[in-house]
């Protein structure tokens, strides 16, 4: 089994597709870097040399800024909108959609579950 960028690559699909597995990687990254390797990307992941490992992972190693890297970094871009307490920011802080969606109805992956109206009983 590969092991790239410290993930565990899927056995029995296509290189372009299963180094899609890695955080940061997408279709056209995956092309780009097997181009660069020169390893053909119809191969199936079972069936890589040690060779093919080491030149895949040298190349996303000194191009591409993937998993913990990224997620740090990304965290840290978020992190500073919040600090700055733009708009942005601030529908982070709330946990709230950031990139204009509306929230009179939907949003309830963002929002969580409904809270319901709270029920006052007469006094008697």
């Amino acid at each position: 089994m590969a092991r790239i960028a410290g993930v565990d690559l899927p056995k029995n699909k296509r290189l372009e597709i299963a180094l899609t597995k890695i955080y940061g990687v997408g279709r056209q990254s995956a092309l780009n870097i097997l181009k660069k390797a020169g390893v053909p990307p119809a191969l199936k992941t079972q069936d890589m040399t040690e060779a093919q490992v080491a030149a895949v992972r040298k190349v996303i190693d000194a191009e591409f800024k993937v998993e913990g890297d990224l997620r740090k970094e990304v965290g840290m871009h978020v992190k500073m909108l919040i600090d700055m307490g733009c708009y942005r920011g601030l529908r982070h802080r709330k946990n709230l959609p950031v990139r204009g969606q509306r929230t009179h109805t939907n949003a309830r992956t963002r929002k969580g579950p409904r809270k319901g109206a709270v029920s006052i009983k007469k006094a008697e």
